[in-house]
């Protein structure tokens, strides 16, 4: 994978890119439409990964906003958000799909679902990743909190065709993305459930 190449996150499959130290990645909701679920790892210890409960602390910020620092389980940076020219809803709540979701949504057979795309994006790069799965990043994703303080509601994306976010490996790290493949629920935009393509480019 070459810099500025841009890849394909195939709707409702995963991709990972290895990264170094101040790297930039740019990812873009191509059609505007999709949800990304969103993982980093430190690239030569998989146990220190990207940890969203300690990044709310870390910044006091609900969802990351342009500049937001997300650090490690061992509280140290590993990616900033350099730029932002969505709207700003990321979310930081839901877990990510995994097999039993969809079984509990009536599925039968195997459906795709965001952590085994994630595994099968590191996969490729030769990266196992731990058995207990960390929580996503769900870029471009919109749970907005009900004015009651506390309920939590699921609505679609609210980004625009092209727009993206630029983020910055603060170590060497594997950065890993799922286009999520959920089409029960309303999350992508556009009136619907259907997953569609998105890209990144290696910036520098």
């Amino acid at each position: 994978m070459t810099n500025s190449e841009r890849v394909t996150i195939v709707a409702g499959h995963g991709k990972a890119a290895r990264l170094s130290t101040g790297q930039s990645l740019k990812l873009i909701n191509t059609h505007g439409t999709q949800v990304v679920d969103f993982w980093a790892f430190n690239a030569y210890d998989l146990r220190e990964y990207m940890c969203v409960e300690a990044s709310r602390v870390w910044s006091m910020h609900l969802w990351p906003m342009a500049g937001d620092v997300m650090v490690t389980n061992q509280r140290r940076p590993i990616v900033t958000l350099a730029q932002d020219t969505t709207p700003g809803i990321h979310d930081t709540i839901m877990a990510a799909c995994d097999r039993q979701r969809y079984g509990l949504q009536g599925f039968t057979d195997y459906h795709r679902n965001c952590q085994d795309n994630m595994i099968e994006g590191m996969l490729e790069l030769g990266a196992t990743p731990p058995f207990a799965i960390p929580g996503s990043w769900n870029v471009f994703m919109n749970i907005p909190i009900m004015e009651d303080g506390y309920t939590i509601d699921v609505k679609p994306t609210v980004c625009e065709p092209g727009q993206f976010i630029v983020l910055r490996a603060e170590m060497d790290c594997f950065m890993a993305f799922s286009a999520c493949p959920q089409d029960v629920l309303p999350i992508h935009g556009g009136g619907g459930a259907k997953p569609r393509d998105c890209h990144f480019e290696i910036l520098d």
